[in-house]
């Protein structure tokens, strides 16, 4: 595992690539966490984190799906949803260094029984595709998520 020393380098010089989980239950609501880390802390957002060097897609699906929904869930779950970029001008090892994400959106149905963790997200809701895009606290790059085309 890297250094935060070194990450900070990376962070500050390079894009992340991520994954984000459009996850939606069986009613049709979006599946939401209200971060605590930076960047976008404090906002409405989709679960996911990003991918280590070396580690496969769908490697990283796995182990991500598992950390923030405690559900593996597998390739053939998911339909691809696009690529998007985040742009921060905050980051977790700094306020200072700016964040840069290339993120793969991935969506998926799942039943809301799950359970979640508390360690990056204080509170989960629900929400309907209206609802995310009206509430003011749900972050911007989530809404571009159900933006028509």
């Amino acid at each position: 595992m890297i250094s935060n020393d070194n990450f900070k380098i990376v962070v500050e010089n390079t894009p992340l690539v991520s994954i984000d989980f459009i996850i939606e239950n069986n009613d049709g609501k979006f599946l939401l966490g209200k971060r605590v880390n930076k960047p976008a802390c404090g906002y409405w957002f989709t679960l996911g984190g990003r991918i280590f060097k070396n580690e496969p897609i769908f490697e990283a699906i796995k182990r991500l799906s598992k950390k923030e929904f405690n559900l593996e869930i597998t390739q053939e779950m998911l339909q691809f949803h696009g690529i998007y970029e985040h742009f921060y001008d905050d980051s977790f090892v700094e306020d200072a260094i700016s964040t840069h994400y290339v993120v793969l959106a991935y969506r998926f149905k799942m039943d809301s029984k799950v359970s979640l963790p508390i360690d990056e997200h204080s509170e989960y809701c629900y929400f309907s595709k209206a609802e995310i895009l009206e509430h003011s606290n749900v972050h911007p790059y989530v809404k571009n998520y159900f933006k028509e085309n």
